[in-house]
């Protein structure tokens, strides 16, 4: 099994890589939206790395992906330019697939 990470920051990428992972960058929703469902689609891809910046621009679908998919974990991770809204976006994910508010 493998990570993969969809960066829009080459310097991101480049750590990545660094550490022997996969990867591109993107900066366009539908570059992002083709590279996710991409690595969605790979069977041996187990953990997708995503930039802040490149989630919020196709949040719903990758909050449907990680709803629906059974095999691959969309992680999401903070760049150089990022600000932290993962405790919202982990509370919404929470309250949705066990119907617990925290």
């Amino acid at each position: 099994m493998k990570f993969f990470v969809i960066s829009d920051n080459s310097d991101t990428y480049m750590g990545m890589r660094l550490a022997g992972m996969e990867g591109t960058v993107v900066h366009q929703y539908d570059e992002t939206v083709a590279a996710l469902k991409t690595a969605m689609e790979d069977p041996d891809i187990a953990v997708v790395l995503m930039t802040q910046k490149l989630v919020s621009l196709c949040q719903d679908l990758v909050y449907q992906y990680k709803q629906q998919s059974k095999t691959t974990l969309i992680v999401e991770i903070p760049d150089r330019h990022g600000s932290s809204h993962l405790e919202e976006n982990l509370a919404r994910y929470i309250k949705d697939a066990i119907g617990v508010k925290i």
